[in-house]
């Protein structure tokens, strides 16, 4: 927001998830104006006197909807066609911050949970002030007056008023409180809950979507950077003679991520890397390995963690366990494999640093440049572009790329565009982390699932987060490292969950789902587990153990009835069923899966999902489709191996991803329970991998406790 900008705090609300929220007014512009006038009733939204409706989007668009899902909430209210709507990417202004965090970000699949009251707050307030101006126009009642699409209608009269013919009149209103802004029935519903066509499809298929790989600002740079081959490594020094005769390079400098070598366009960047000599000191990290690693974490497994959550007690009823397993679970470290590698381009120049860059953590990333470079903050300007994929790895606890862009641009005088090749970005480290579990879970002589104890031992995400150190602090554990399994739905009377964090060289990060990703494919597994060791049918004592969750037996029953639980499957086929709750969201899946020559092949995904209300249900049926994809990848093939202290897996020949010809047949449907707002973007991932590997013992008798399953398949 400009600083001539006035804010008005029209009220505190409470979202969906029961935190509060404050909603920022600008109720017009102060003096002269350009043409077309725009009423600014809110810094999200500006209507045009020319007929133009502009939403100003807040969160990151990296595939997930948000450009078109959180734009027909706001619709809804104003009474306004989403298809009408032009969408632009918010600058960086505590305007934006997320409505409980002090940050601008997108993350954790809460754009819709955080704005979705706020949203609708914004548009049902326009729509009243434009109301308020046609009533005074008029000289009637506002209560006579209807809208529609964006005209004003008064029945009684058949006089219509377009919104672009009231801009200016509305723009004088003064805001009504929020208290006597009535908002629609769920009944009423026009675009909340329809089918809508994504607002950035036309500009995706036809190229004129701006990722940043696409920025082009004038006299731009490009820059590659010269990266250590092991984590923890540092530059010891490094001969650039021949680096500096290829032509089109312009410079070579050090930076603290590696040697950058800045050149007129890609190639000759590329080339000047070719034979840049760097030594390295490796002195650090080098004696890493995953090996390494699964030997001390497996001792570390092996021993009480700090706990964060004790419910009865489990080593009584282990003990008067009918039966019990103790059992180990693995699972590696996972790139996040986006289509678009990382980059980001800067221009650092008196004093001030403008930053275009796709990223999920837009104030932050500000902060920290300003930071770095010794500079305000609000001499940081940042340009948010499309993102080629996300999942994780453009909420960078560290602002790494969009850091080292403008170190790199610093004291250069142009904009800078840094590109990381498949290469770098593979290998680059910030993965979910890798993660070894021991569980001792028993039964009773009934059958029934009586205890449940989970040692999880993993690096800390938020250790090095800034909105996350605190919680570290605070509980004394990363709730992140033991989500989905601390908070499970199954109903275990007795439950301990306890975690040793690690603290290896090996950068991470949140990934798709985060926590969730492990702990939904150990719970499930142990859970199934539990199911044979009693002689039952997994389905139904999931259902047993669900009891208290209505919502969820709901989802488990249509996943199990859309898929034919227990019916004929074709020769060779097998069912597996899991089901996880994660960002207020539940999904069951139900995997059909044949083995032959130990090789996996997944023919059909069924899956069922309550995430309360869809707001766009073509975009709830893309995000699981999306998730199912994404988990599979990672469950049947994912994994990155450490060696020497750095990656050994470099780009999809030895990280492969699903191919189309291997992508199962997924079909979703939606339970609507009613409930609460819960996330879409990420609870689809959990449970591929727990189903999967079920159907896989269902048709090998070999358990899976280890992933990708290509390598645990024996």
């Amino acid at each position: 927001m400009s600083t001539n900008r006035r804010h008005f705090l029209i009220g505190v609300g409470v979202v969906a998830a029961g935190t509060a929220v404050g909603v920022y007014v600008v109720p017009r512009l102060l003096g002269k104006h350009e043409a077309p006038f725009e009423f600014k009733p809110h810094s999200f939204v500006r209507i045009g006197t020319d007929g133009s409706f502009t939403v100003v989007l807040a969160k990151a668009e990296m595939g997930q909807g948000v450009y078109t899902g959180l734009p027909m909430i706001l619709a809804e209210e104003l009474d306004v066609n989403p298809q009408r709507f032009d969408i632009e990417f918010a600058p960086v202004d505590p305007a934006f911050f997320h409505p409980f965090l002090k940050m601008q970000f997108t993350g954790g699949s809460m754009s819709t949970i955080s704005m979705y009251d706020q949203l609708r707050l914004v548009g049902a307030t326009a729509r009243n002030m434009l109301i308020t101006a046609a009533a005074a126009q008029w000289k009637v009642a506002a209560s006579s007056l209807r809208t529609e699409d964006g005209v004003v209608i008064d029945a009684k009269s058949g006089r219509r008023a377009t919104y672009a013919s009231l801009a200016e009149a509305a723009a004088k209103i003064p805001v009504p409180a929020k208290e006597s802004v009535a908002l629609k029935d769920r009944k009423d519903f026009k675009y909340i809950g329809a089918k809508h066509p994504r607002l950035d499809s036309h500009l995706k298929v036809t190229g004129k979507a701006v990722f940043g790989s696409d920025v082009n600002p004038p006299e731009m740079l490009k820059a590659v950077i010269a990266r250590p081959p092991s984590f923890g490594a540092t530059v010891k020094s490094f001969d650039a003679t021949r680096t500096r005769a290829v032509k089109g390079v312009i410079d070579v400098k050090q930076v603290p991520s590696g040697v950058a070598v800045i050149a007129e366009h890609t190639w000759a960047a590329l080339k000047g890397r070719e034979v840049l000599q760097v030594e390295w000191d490796e002195s650090a990290g080098r004696d890493v390995s995953t090996e390494s690693l699964r030997t001390q974490w497996r001792a570390l497994a092996a021993k009480p963690g700090k706990v964060g959550k004790n419910d009865g007690n489990v080593d009584t009823a282990l003990g008067k366990a009918a039966k019990r397993i103790d059992v180990e679970y693995e699972v590696p470290y996972l790139a996040h494999a986006c289509m678009e590698p990382m980059n980001a381009a800067a221009l650092v120049k008196d004093g001030q640093c403008t930053l275009w860059v796709g990223t999920q953590n837009q104030s932050q990333d500000v902060n920290m440049v300003a930071a770095a470079l010794g500079i305000k903050p609000e001499n940081v300007t940042l340009h948010t572009q499309f993102l080629g994929g996300g999942f994780g790895r453009r909420a960078s606890t560290t602002s790494d790329f969009t850091l080292e862009a403008a170190q790199v641009a610093n004291g250069v005088g142009r904009p800078v565009h840094v590109v990381w090749t498949r290469e770098d970005d593979m290998r680059g480290g910030y993965y979910r982390p890798y993660s070894v579990s021991r569980v001792r879970a028993g039964i009773s002589a009934d059958g029934k699932g009586i205890a449940y104890h989970q040692t999880v031992v993993g690096k800390s995400i938020l250790k090095n987060s800034v909105i996350g150190k605190p919680i570290l602090d605070k509980l004394g554990f990363d709730p992140s490292s033991i989500e989905g399994a601390a908070n499970m739905l199954y109903g275990f009377p007795n439950l301990r969950v306890d975690v040793h964090d690690t603290d290896e060289t090996v950068p991470i990060l949140w990934w798709r789902s985060v926590g969730n990703s492990i702990h939904g494919f150990v719970v499930n597994g142990v859970i199934d587990e539990l199911a044979t060791l009693a002689g039952r049918d997994a389905y139904d004592f999931r259902r047993e153990l669900l009891a208290a969750h209505p919502r969820a037996l709901a989802v488990l029953d249509a996943a199990a009835t859309d898929a034919g639980w227990g019916k004929p499957l074709p020769a060779g086929h097998h069912h597996g069923i899991a089901l996880h709750e994660s960002f207020g969201s539940i999904v069951a899946q139900v995997a059909e899966v044949s083995v032959v020559n130990k090789t996996v092949r997944v023919h059909r995904v069924t899956c069922a999902v309550d995430c309360g209300l869809a707001v766009n249900p073509d975009q709830v049926v893309a995000q699981i489709q999306s998730a199912v994809i994404y988990g599979l990848s990672a469950a049947l093939s994912g994994e990155i191996t450490i060696a020497k202290g750095g990656a050994v897996q470099s780009n999809f020949t030895d990280y492969p991803v699903l191919r189309l010809s291997e992508t199962p047949q997924i079909d979703v449907r939606i339970v609507d329970s009613g409930g609460p707002l819960g996330g879409i973007g990420e609870p689809g991932t959990p449970p591929i991998a727990p189903a999967v590997c079920a159907a896989i013992y269902a048709a090998t008798g070999q358990r899976i406790r280890k992933l990708p399953i290509s390598t645990a398949l024996t």
